[in-house]
């Protein structure tokens, strides 16, 4: 048994001897004995599935046993989400998800098989995400677009006529465009695709006229596929200096999001803890901190600190998908 284990199977059995005098047994004591299994909500290439292999990849050699990635895309994560919901709590099946699928998918789902608060432990998160504002050079409606200003006055002139491409209806980006339009006074039609990549590509193909990209689009804009206007930080982005913060235009305007891990509700608070320790380890590893940096910014909190978060974020995206009345179709 490793130090790692033998940490762990410490204070198992210490609190569940304290508790009833009889020690838990084996297979929690010694977690993990077997294959753990890594749901990731997404398709392969998306951001919550690059973090996710990263990560896990690290924590597998760390605790040697394989940690199975298994993508299971669908209805913004709701599929793989639903599988965690009516797995075991053993720490077995873990998942890696972002801000949309816990936060706003349960809320724009009345039928939700799960809630979000009850049937899952957070974590933690370990990277803090944003959106970047893009248009193509050559666009038909937008090649002479330049800056956000430029693109809010052609905006107003097409009254509605302009497009803009989201992964998924009611995904983080979607309630952050439609928190833009609501702030520049314009209105655009929502162009759903069935995942971020999906909707970078159908405006790189000029099927829409505008949309707001993951961190991984620096290289379209390096390559100068896409023209950036704005990014969704309350600061800018070091990646692009050059490009303004939308809290320019809008004060206190900050749409990051986050990529982190969930598992199973009533999962011992050992193992847990145990988990959160082994990703923030494979967090610092510098291979690891390099390839997360391509996806955002380092950001790890601790589980009860993660929870906290969480429900906050339901309340807030609560208010602002009732005032966008967004729905499902």
């Amino acid at each position: 048994m490793n130090a790692n284990r033998m940490h762990l199977a410490l204070v198992v059995a210490a609190a569940a001897m304290g508790a009833s005098g009889t020690a838990l047994p084996a297979a929690s004591e010694d977690y993990p004995n077997k294959p753990v299994r890594v749901l990731v909500g997404f398709p392969a290439g998306s951001v919550s599935d690059i973090v996710t292999r990263v990560v896990f990849t690290a924590v597998s050699t760390r605790l040697g046993q394989p940690f199975v990635i298994e993508n299971r895309g669908g209805a913004n994560a709701m599929v793989a989400t639903t599988t965690l919901a009516k797995a075991r709590p053993d720490g077995y099946t873990v998942m890696g998800t972002n801000s949309s699928s816990m936060t706003i998918t349960p809320l724009l789902y009345k039928d939700a098989p799960y809630d979000t608060l009850k049937d899952f432990a957070p974590i933690t998160p370990v990277i803090l995400g944003h959106y970047t504002a893009v248009v193509t050079p050559n666009g038909p409606r937008t090649s002479a677009v330049n800056t956000f200003k430029d693109f809010v006055a052609l905006a107003k002139n097409h009254a509605g006529g302009l497009t803009y491409s989201v992964a998924n209806t009611g995904s983080y980006g979607h309630l952050t465009t439609e928190l833009m339009s609501l702030k520049a006074g314009i209105k655009m039609n929502h162009v759903p695709y069935k995942s971020s990549s999906a909707a970078q590509t159908a405006l790189l193909g000029n099927e829409v006229d505008f949309t707001f990209d993951t961190p991984n689009v620096i290289a379209h804009i390096r390559a100068g596929r896409l023209k950036p206007l704005a990014v969704t930080l309350p600061n800018r982005w070091a990646e692009l200096p050059d490009v303004p913060a939308m809290a320019e235009f809008y004060a206190g305007f900050d749409a990051s999001f986050w990529t982190g891990f969930f598992t199973r509700a009533g999962t011992p608070d050992a193992i847990v803890q145990l988990l959160h320790r082994e990703i923030l380890a494979a967090t610092n590893l510098p291979e690891v901190k390099k390839q997360l940096a391509l996806q955002g910014a380092p950001f790890t909190l601790p589980p009860p600190a993660f929870t906290a978060r969480v429900r906050q974020e339901i309340s807030l995206n609560g208010e602002v998908i009732r005032y966008a009345n967004i729905k499902i179709e």
